[in-house]
Parts: C-alpha cells; structure tokens; sequence
C-alpha cells in the first residue's frame, strides 16, 4: 500500500458524519425528554465514574440511570480509564458520541475494504450495512464494537510500515481481550515489531491501571475474567461462537474439550489461509482473523459480528457477473438477524432445537465458515488464472 493509497483510503465518506450527527441529534432530544438510550454505554458510563469516585469496579455500579437494568462492568480496569472522558456527560449523550464515533467508524471501515476512488460505493455501502442486525445492534447498545474493528483495520492496513503500527490494536486488547488475536494476525504476517508493540501497548496500560486501580486490577484478573457472562457455558442463541454453537446441541461433558479442540484446529486453519491471502488481499487475510476471533471467543454476543462491514466491502469491489450480487443478497438476508426470532430461546431451551433450527440459530457461525472457504477459493482461483467475473484480490 503506497503512502498516496493509505491517505484515499482512509477519507470518511460524508454520509457516515451525516447520520452520525443524526444519531448525536436523537441522543439530545432523548436526554432532554428522560427517554431511555445506549444500556451498554451506560455501563461505560457507570464504570468510569466509579473510579473516579473510588468505588469498585466490579461491584454493582451506583451510577446507572434509573431506566437501565443493573448490568455489570466486565471489561478489563483500564477500560474505565479509557472511558473517562465520558463520564462527565448524560447517558443518553454517551450513547450519541458513541454513535457518532460508530457511524464514522463505519465509514472509515468500508473506506478500507472497497479502497479509494470509489466514493458512491463507499457511501452506498456505508449506508446499507447500517441495516444489518450487527451493526444497527451495536449502534442501538452504545457498544464499542465498531470503534474497535475501526481502530484495528487503520493499524493493520493504514499504518503498515508506520513506527506506530501495533500501538492501536495494543490499545483495543486493553478495553476488550478479543483484539489480541490481532497480534496472531501480526505475527502470522510477518509483521513481529508491530505485534511486539501492540503487546508492548497492551502491558503498559495494564502496568497502568495496576498502579492507579489495584484492588479492581486484582478483582478482574481473579475472577471477573472468567466470570462475566458466564463464558464457559452460555448457549443462548444470542451467542454465536463455537462454544455457544456446542452448549446448544446438547453434548454434556463432552463440551468443553470439544470446544477445545474446535477452537485449536480453527486457529491453525485460520494462521493457514492468512498466511495465503495477506500479500494479495490484506483485507481479506484481516477479515479471516477476525471471523476466527469471534469463533474461538467463549461468547460472540450477535452485534460483536460488526466485520460482516468490511466484508461487504470486499463484495462492493468492482467484479462482474451474477455472483456479486448472489453473495451481497445472501449477507444481506444472513446478517438481518430474522432467524433468530423464528427458533425458541432463554432458559436452556436451545439444547431441544430440531435440525431446521439448530441451522437457523448457528447461521452466522456456518456464513463464517462459508465466508472462509470463498475467500480461500478465489485466491486459489485467481493464482491458477485471471478467472472473468472475480474480485481483485
């Protein structure tokens, strides 16, 4: 990538600062009515102002507002750190900062997977992902999800070469764990001084929180790590990733060294086909690592699926023939998010799941798994010969 692409290829498109403004718009008019908005960004909220407070972390969160459920803070100690900034706003105006970063993020993220000199299509698409069930979720949540594919894509893609590639994927592992498979991702690339500094950046901010929040440093580490959401045996269907796909089918004792074994064999896979696609289609290479993340996590909650954005950006490059728009349909219809109110859910009742809807309730883990193998066809494909009709990859 040339100095000239990275800066085409990091332009926002003006639609995402548009709707952006427009969802900062709402969170004013919701703060000023009492009208609920962002659970999860009230939480962030709540987090950081108990240490600002000196309260724990980990202990119920006296700083919710009345309208949200008492949810508790499960991100690592610096997280609330990082957060801080917000603390001195509404929760309905956290919700609409977030939203406005989430919208650019969008932007940014659909910029780097169609590249630069296509701004309809960057726009077009910024737009119409807004509409599947990940990202509109993420949106309505106040989550971070989007902020951080953001922030990973510009390190991997945009700051190649840079003396400060790794730092922004070292900053994501510091608010969220998931991201240190980015540093996998790095060193399967070749890529070691970057993944040194992403750890480098990662152990400096928790060095960090140690010294400023060492009674929360400990509580996460000893049992909030392993504790929130119970992770090791969620299968509502809410939770897309391998374990959860395992816990829903039933399997007893059996799970968790299955899900073992499942999650090894899909990291060496995974190291396998980024190795084959990372010099001809970095994006790509970076979307197999992040479909592998949500795989092996012990819970991929649905809206952390927010990659199926740049992976319709990769379908938005200009490519002939009926298969575009045959794949861009399928995501569309796979990542609206309608199965899953046609199976029954909560309360344990996925394990009874006839096979009609243990395939509806498990689809965004078999689209990934599809998703894989297509990217591994066409790099296969387009090395045998130039094949009409395919992406550049």
């Amino acid at each position: 990538m040339s100095d000239d692409d990275s800066r085409v290829s990091t332009r926002v498109p003006l639609v995402a600062w548009v709707v952006g403004a427009a969802v900062l718009a709402v969170s004013v008019w919701c703060w000023a009515t009492g009208y609920p908005a962002g659970v999860d960004s009230a939480v962030y909220r709540a987090g950081s102002l108990a240490v600002l407070r000196g309260e724990s972390l980990y202990q119920p969160l006296t700083s919710m507002p009345s309208w949200a459920p008492g949810l508790p803070f499960t991100y690592l100690p610096c997280a609330a750190l990082l957060f801080a900034p917000l603390a001195v706003l509404p929760a309905q105006l956290v919700w609409g900062v977030l939203g406005l970063l989430s919208a650019v993020a969008v932007g940014l993220t659909m910029r780097l997977a169609v590249g630069g000199g296509r701004a309809l299509t960057v726009g077009l698409g910024t737009v119409a992902v807004l509409g599947l069930e990940p990202v509109w979720r993420s949106v309505g949540l106040g989550q971070v999800n989007l902020l951080l594919m953001a922030v990973i894509a510009l390190d991997v893609l945009a700051l190649k070469g840079s003396r400060y590639s790794g730092v922004l994927i070292g900053v994501a592992s510091a608010i969220k764990l998931t991201p240190l498979i980015f540093v996998l991702h790095l060193l399967v690339t070749g890529r070691r001084a970057d993944a040194a500094r992403a750890l480098a950046t990662f152990a400096g901010l928790n060095l960090l929180a140690a010294v400023l929040l060492p009674g929360d440093t400990a509580a996460f580490w000893s049992g909030t790590l392993l504790g929130g959401n119970k992770a090791t045996s969620n299968g509502w269907v809410g939770n897309q990733s391998i374990n959860g796909l395992l816990q829903r089918s039933g399997l007893g004792s059996a799970t968790m060294a299955l899900y073992v074994l499942l999650a090894v064999v899909c990291l060496v896979v995974a190291a396998v086909v980024v190795r084959r696609l990372h010099d001809r289609e970095p994006m790509g290479a970076l979307l197999v690592t992040a479909l592998c993340g949500l795989l092996v996590s012990p819970i991929s909650w649905t809206h952390h699926w927010v990659w199926v954005v740049p992976a319709v950006g990769l379908l938005l490059r200009p490519w002939t023939g009926v298969w575009r728009w045959v794949a861009l349909a399928a995501t569309a219809v796979v990542f609206s998010g309608w199965q899953f109110t046609l199976v029954p859910s909560g309360a344990g009742v996925e394990v009874e799941w006839h096979a009609g809807q243990w395939l509806l309730g498990n689809v965004y883990l078999l689209a990934a798994a599809v998703a894989v193998g297509v990217l591994v066809w066409l790099a296969r494909a387009q090395r045998r010969s130039a094949v009409p009709g395919m992406p550049a990859l």
